[in-house]
């Protein structure tokens, strides 16, 4: 394989050419993937053909590949740690169209996500992925002082509380662990550099904070995270294959496809770190 990566936003994304995702990637190609990866955050892959076990094999040189902590979806038949996103007219996918990052509220959150197409319909379910290393690099000055030590308390009950909506397909019967304590601001364990480490849904409170500053500050962190130029927005086509850092972006799934439409994708997560300042 001859591999290219080409940048797709000044400041987040990037499109690996050249490179399949299985047994055939060698340790070379893999990697300068993994250094287009740390660089630029989010990675995508067109015209991919991944079978379950190559996609955890590929995802585990990244880190153990474990089932979902809270169950909050159904696993693979024949994989368990391999989550099954699909919706149809008989089964309504669960909804993700708010900013995150993936399952923050247990001790040691996924390092990475990777999603691959099966099935997907055309110019629907944009997924929206924005850069939190510069997310704090543009915090207002004033209010970098107040985080830069802070700790925040980040739970699982918005996910139990989707997962009652009606017409879902999460796990209605899902436990809530208690909820975990991170960093505001986290330090990248392989790049060194620091990230804003909360989000609207997992993140309950900044400690310190009353609630009506609670409010106020995550509702900055937000907009300075999801401006326009912060973002790279993927649009999917089937056989794509997309991967991000989850300890240095958020994330967000337009929910805009009828309930009818087939949608099918195949996600694994590599285990990540303990969050530390």
């Amino acid at each position: 394989m001859t591999i290219e990566i080409k940048k797709l936003t000044p400041h987040i994304g990037a499109e690996v050419l050249g490179a399949k995702i299985g047994p055939d990637l060698t340790d070379d190609d893999f990697a300068v993937i993994k250094q287009a990866y740390l660089d630029h955050l989010v990675l995508v892959f067109r015209d991919q053909n991944i079978s379950p076990p190559d996609q955890i094999a590929y995802t585990e040189r990244f880190g153990a590949v474990e089932p979902h902590p809270l169950r909050a979806r159904a696993g693979h038949p024949e994989y368990e740690n391999l989550l099954v996103l699909e919706n149809n007219a008989q089964r309504r996918g669960a909804r993700n169209d708010f900013w995150h990052s993936d399952i923050t509220c247990v001790e040691r959150p996924p390092s990475a996500t990777f999603l691959h197409a099966i099935t997907v319909p055309e110019g629907r379910g944009d997924t929206l992925i924005c850069n939190m290393y510069r997310a704090w690099d543009d915090l207002d000055p004033a209010l970098r002082e107040k985080l830069d030590k802070a700790r925040a308390e980040h739970s699982g009950e918005a996910i139990r509380r989707r997962n009652l909506a009606a017409e879902t397909d999460g796990n209605r019967e899902m436990t809530v662990p208690p909820p975990e304590m991170h960093p505001v601001v986290r330090r990248h364990p392989e790049t060194g550099r620091r990230a804003l480490f909360v989000n609207k849904f997992f993140t309950t409170r900044i400690l310190g904070l009353s609630e009506d500053e609670n409010a106020a500050v995550m509702d900055a962190i937000e907009a300075v995270a999801t401006r326009d130029d912060n973002i790279y927005r993927h649009k999917w086509r089937s056989g794509d294959a997309l991967m991000w850092d989850n300890r240095c972006t958020m994330h967000f799934a337009e929910y805009d496809y009828a309930p009818d439409d087939h949608r099918l994708m195949h996600r694994t997560t590599a285990a990540g770190d303990r969050p530390a300042a």
